[in-house]
């Protein structure tokens, strides 16, 4: 029997708008607790929205991203909120400060030894880039206006 496929889903810049949050990332030290409590306030992001609920028609649905742990509770029911399709959510551990594209490759190789990964949606260029080089299809998001602060943070202290 042939295993259920799964579509792959970011967060933070792919499903979910940031923007309002990256205050807390231009500052030094950055605050990162700050930056991850206010994710409950994203709005969704309608291109990716779509895209997740389209891929739901054909294939399970899982999400992939660099928040913490212990952002699950917070995170697992924005996903709800809004509307998006139940799936696993597959975070870094708590004290994970590895770059995003370290982070998220490990969790998308644990969630592809399990299931056959049909492709992944993920606005950041060197995640994206990550997951090309291990052979996964991706599709890189860019309905959301990319930011130098984020990407500086995701590549210095990989958190998203």
């Amino acid at each position: 029997m042939a295993r259920q496929s799964v579509a792959v889903f970011d967060l933070d810049g792919t499903l979910a708008d940031t923007r309002h949050r990256l205050r807390y990332l231009d500052t030094r030290p950055k605050n990162w607790d700050a930056f991850f409590d206010a994710a409950k306030l994203d709005a969704p992001l309608p291109k990716g929205v779509a895209l997740a609920l389209a891929s739901a028609e054909e294939h399970e649905i899982a999400y992939v991203t660099g928040r913490p742990e212990r952002c699950r509770r917070d995170t697992e029911a924005w996903i709800a909120e809004h509307g998006l399709p139940t799936g696993r959510v597959w975070m870094r551990g708590s004290q994970d400060r590895r770059p995003a594209k370290t982070a998220k490759l490990e969790l998308l190789r644990r969630l592809a030894k399990k299931q056959d990964v049909a492709l992944v949606v993920d606005d950041d260029a060197l995640v994206c880039d990550a997951y090309r080089k291990a052979g996964f299809t991706v599709v890189q998001a860019d309905w959301m206006p990319a930011s130098p602060v984020l990407s500086e943070a995701q590549d210095a202290e990989g958190r998203t």
